[in-house]
């Protein structure tokens, strides 16, 4: 399965925070801690937009269970 260009975007923790509603400070610790897959270009966090859709995806169906 080939990767598309789309699937493969680059987001920075500012941009994450607003696709998920929190703040880049809580993107930033979520990363750190490994609650969102994540990795680091330098000292800032990256995060591919294909993984924040499917992290999104997943904190839905935990919202909607709770």
């Amino acid at each position: 399965m080939a990767i598309t260009e789309k699937d493969d975007v680059l987001l920075n923790s500012r941009e994450v925070a607003f696709l998920l509603d929190l703040s880049p400070d809580t993107v930033n610790e979520f990363a750190r801690r490994n609650v969102i897959p994540a990795f680091k270009k330098g000292r800032q966090w990256r995060f591919r937009k294909r993984d924040i859709a499917s992290f999104k995806r997943q904190m839905r169906g935990i919202n909607a269970a709770a």
